[in-house]
């Protein structure tokens, strides 16, 4: 479920290493800004995870104004790489399967039958 109407050239980029929740769109666009060295209302997405790892903000502006959305896992944390100070892309698929809680790095299909009987 991805509630971002995406086309082919907006891009996702989750900002590595932990991020003070706390932070509005102000503060987490400031830090694309300087930080990620990315233009923050340029129509890209940009993912921040919290300390604890169950948490997550997403910037985005779409042309008319600033969106900030958060999801919060109940159970488990959200998937995220492990290097530090910079940003790592991301496709809109694998956006969808970060915020469903899955692995984004290797999501595993299932096997289904080819027929019955």
């Amino acid at each position: 479920m991805n509630p971002f109407p995406m086309g082919q050239a907006v891009k996702v980029w989750l900002a590595t290493g932990h991020t003070d929740m706390r932070c509005g769109f102000p503060t987490l666009a400031l830090r694309v800004q300087e930080i990620l060295k990315h233009d923050p209302l340029g129509g890209h997405l940009f993912c921040f995870r919290g300390r604890k790892g169950d948490l997550i903000k997403v910037i985005w502006h779409d042309g008319q104004g600033a969106c900030l959305f958060t999801r919060k896992l109940e159970k488990g944390r959200f998937i995220w790489p492990n290097v530090e100070g910079g940003a790592v892309a991301i496709s809109p698929a694998q956006l969808s399967y970060l915020l469903s809680g899955i692995d984004w790095r290797n999501p595993q299909e299932t096997w289904r039958p080819t027929r019955v009987g």
